[in-house]
């Protein structure tokens, strides 16, 4: 459903006028054009929020680069909490933006619900975990192969571990999550057969997403294990991770997005999940009319998942571990090997 200017630009006024109705802590819109734009796209960050330096700012980028390039107007909403999130998903499509975006699995059945009331509306979740009767005709589910990526930098472990023990910290225990940790083992085993893979989760709720404190003592106790390379999937919870590593001088392994910055001396390298450039491709097709609902799945091969292999921030891994790395990320590519998610 395309919006003309006018409203396009009586929506930016609507759009205050409702957050007195939705706590949040933020709204903002991109309000950058003075003539019609091509279409409207509203997105609503997981739990963490803009400038988490991983997941949601990923999701950001995309939309950013959206914005720039393909001359949309853009609108984000951070919820404050669980009981916000279909609020934010109703208000964007009540609103008749042409797109709108939830960034989490746990946003699979608000966006399922706000879809059925708007079918004029597309909707794209990322992380989508589809009911048993699938997405709405109008909701495109955006889902990642997790499990390739977790299996380079699990390689990686296991040629960079002196100890021959390594550790995995997740954030909220829950399918997605356990496609992070399976993925890892596998490579770990794939290139340090002896090695032991010890993990743990931070909790069973979203907040397991944001808990430093937490992700700091479970990487303490790995490391009094005898794990010198601890990779996490935790969200905000895993600066923590980093904490507990950085003090005890052994390595770490950042998530989803390159997160060299947050502990320069600790992080060897990330595992990379282009969040933004499943976002992006998604606004493509919504504009162009190209746009599909179901389920769509983002892999090494779609160069959507990956690992940071190149440049200052992978300077901590030698040469002949990158190579090894690669012979194993050919094999996948390949078909020779078929990473587990479970």
């Amino acid at each position: 459903m395309r919006v003309g200017p006018t409203l396009a630009t009586a929506g930016l006024v609507a759009l205050g006028a409702a957050l007195t109705f939705l706590p949040a802590r933020r709204a903002e819109s991109s309000a950058h054009t003075n003539g019609p734009v091509r279409a409207r796209v509203g997105l609503v960050f997981d739990v963490g929020g803009r400038g988490d330096k991983s997941f949601n700012d990923a999701a950001y980028s995309g939309l950013a680069r959206a914005e720039k390039e393909l001359d949309v107007e853009t609108f984000f909403l951070e919820p404050v909490g669980s009981e916000d999130r279909e609020a934010a998903l109703r208000l964007f499509a009540s609103r008749g933006l042409d797109l709108v975006i939830g960034v989490g699995f746990i946003f699979s059945s608000d966006v399922d619900a706000v879809a059925r009331s708007y079918p004029r509306v597309h909707f794209a979740c990322v992380d989508y975990a589809p009911g048993p009767s699938g997405p709405p005709a109008n909701v495109a589910g955006l889902v990642f192969r997790e499990e390739e990526g977790s299996f380079l930098v699990g390689a990686v472990a296991g040629l960079m571990s002196n100890t021959h023990h390594v550790g995995f910290v997740g954030g909220m225990k829950n399918p997605l999550i356990r496609k992070f940790e399976a993925g890892y083992e596998f490579g770990v085993k794939a290139s340090c057969p002896e090695c032991v893979v010890h993990g743990a989760y931070a909790g069973a709720s979203p907040d397991a997403f944001r808990d430093p404190a937490k992700g700091k003592a479970l990487a303490i106790a790995q490391i009094s294990a005898g794990a010198d390379v601890i990779y996490h999937a935790s969200g905000a919870t895993g600066h923590g991770v980093f904490e507990g590593a950085h003090d005890a001088h052994v390595m770490a392994i950042g998530v989803d997005a390159d997160q060299y910055d947050e502990m320069p001396d600790t992080v060897v390298t990330s595992m990379v999940k282009r969040v933004d450039v499943a976002i992006y491709d998604t606004i493509l097709t919504a504009i162009q009319g190209r746009f599909s609902g179901g389920m769509h799945d983002f892999g090494i091969k779609d160069g959507a998942i990956d690992y940071v292999h190149e440049g200052m921030h992978a300077k901590a891994i030698a040469d002949e571990v990158k190579r090894r790395v690669d012979r194993l990320k050919q094999d996948v590519l390949d078909g020779r090997v078929v990473v587990p998610s479970e």
